[in-house]
């Protein structure tokens, strides 16, 4: 691919530098070699950096001749990005560059995730530290690491790190809007060890599939009522329950923060029985597009004849109990907000599903932007796996960002939001797991704000952002910044 992509979008030097972040392979928990991609950019550019022992790096940036004494500003991003790729699309997340396409006003990927969650943020912040044509006062470039996976870069943030005592996080997704609110959230897997028998045989291996949902971001999206492919393969396998069938194999899904997009099963069956599995399952893909006919009118449930090196599957006591507890698993949205018109407060997701060796690992996350309510649901999803007999294994867990109306950096990024564009901004909170949470309990008096150009289907390989308010979201950041200095 060439860089001749970027020679006709506009801002050309935040393009110019989103470009070459996604030429670096930068899957959570493997940062290393966009690391040393920003170690070099700082290099380059004759900038003072520093990296702690886990990987996250500040980049210090002199302020404009003439404003040295104004308060130091912190721009603030994730250098990692979520790896979702299509059945079919050959990529190597940790080798290849990803392959950008530019389509009707939006730039998007081929068959991968973009990376625009957060690479557009990251790009704005090189830009705006290298960028000579505006006025700021000194900055400093946070850039965190595994923010996707685990929040792993901002839980170990040490003090003094920073010394900034405002905030801009560039991690936001909407246009015409600031983020002054987010949840927190915490990760809960049920550990299953199966029962197995010899595989019967009488019978040989059909693969049942789950394919063609949209998935999404497991906080922004489940509101949306996209189906849970690991849900849909669980009703799928129950409607067999009448079929002599033995389960050699279940998974589903690949991120923590993700609505699965996919899941498989393997079944053995007599083969005198397929067409007859095959009515039920056509059958019940007819309901699941009913039900689901606007949310995800695209799904499919597939049933082929499969190769399978395996010789054993599941007793049927240990088959019926992991389909049941699929199906018992909460998922989707628990409570709304309150306070805040349309605002997700409460929400879990069944995650994904992974079988290796002689282990299921059923992997689901909670989010609330209230402690209470995020405890609940967790315990309720705990309580579930135990009344299966599973080992339960739950996460640290992270903070909620509470909303300060109040905040100065706020309403500054107002006044010169309406100055900008003659209207006044959507003042929002997320229901996703922003940085600014963390961030607030690890450096005491930080004043934050959150917001970005507009990008949809983040976290799956529909990701895309557009072009336009990424030229709007540069001007905003500018001008912020520029206010902030004088």
């Amino acid at each position: 691919m060439s860089e001749d992509f970027i020679q006709d979008l506009q801002p050309e030097l935040l393009w110019k530098y989103f470009y070459e972040i996604a030429q670096v392979p930068r899957p959570s928990k493997k940062e290393g070699k966009i690391i040393e991609h920003i170690k070099n950019f700082a290099t380059r550019n004759s900038l003072n950096y520093k990296v702690d022992k886990v990987g996250n790096i500040v980049i210090s940036i002199p302020a404009t001749k003439g404003f040295e004494k104004s308060p130091v500003v912190v721009l603030q991003g994730h250098i990692d990005m979520v790896c979702e790729k299509n059945k079919g699309t050959k990529h190597d997340f940790e080798k290849d560059p990803i392959k950008l396409l530019k389509e009707d006003g939006w730039v998007t990927a081929d068959g991968t995730t973009l990376g625009g969650d957060n690479g557009i943020g990251v790009a704005a912040a090189l830009a705006a530290g290298t960028d000579k044509y505006f006025t700021h006062g000194p900055l400093e470039i946070l850039l965190t690491i595994d923010e996707e996976t685990g929040l792993t870069g901002a839980n170990n943030l040490q003090p003094g790190f920073i010394t900034g005592k405002i905030l801009l996080n560039l991690d936001s997704e909407e246009d015409g809007a600031f983020y002054v609110g987010c949840s927190g959230g915490i990760d809960t897997a049920g550990l299953f060890k199966p029962d197995f028998q010899e595989a019967p045989d009488n019978k040989i291996a059909y693969e049942v599939l789950v394919t063609g949902l949209k998935g999404g971001h497991s906080g922004l999206d489940i509101n949306t009522g996209r189906a849970n492919a690991i849900k849909l393969l669980a009703r799928s396998l129950k409607a067999l329950e009448n079929i002599d069938f033995y389960l050699a194999k279940i998974e589903g899904g690949s991120k923590r923060n993700a609505i699965p997009r996919e899941a498989e099963a393997i079944i053995f069956v007599n083969p005198s029985e397929e067409k007859a599995i095959a009515a039920i399952l056509k059958d019940i893909q007819s309901g699941f597009l009913n039900e689901f006919n606007r949310a995800d009118n695209k799904l499919k449930i597939e049933f082929n004849k499969c190769e399978t090196d395996t010789k054993r599957v599941f007793t049927n006591n240990f088959k019926d109990k992991i389909i049941n507890v699929l199906l018992s698993l909460p998922h989707g949205v628990v409570a709304m907000s309150q306070d805040i018109p349309e605002l997700v407060e409460t929400s879990t997701n069944v995650a994904t599903i992974t079988f290796e060796g002689n282990e299921i690992v059923v992997g689901t996350s909670q989010r609330s932007s209230i402690d209470s309510a995020k405890k609940y649901i967790a315990q309720s999803v705990e309580s579930t796996f135990k009344l299966s007999g599973a080992i339960v294994k739950t996460g640290d867990g992270y903070s909620g960002w509470k909303p300060n109306l109040d905040s100065k950096i706020l309403k500054v990024s107002k006044d010169v939001f309406v100055k900008l564009f003659n209207k006044k901004p959507e003042i929002k909170a997320i229901h996703a797991g922003l940085e600014c949470g963390i961030l607030g309990d690890k450096f005491p008096g930080l004043d934050m704000v959150s917001f970005g150009p507009t990008i949809q289907g983040a976290h799956s390989p529909d990701e895309r952002v557009n072009i336009e308010t990424v030229g709007k979201f540069y001007d905003l950041l500018k001008e912020i910044l520029g206010e902030i200095a004088g």
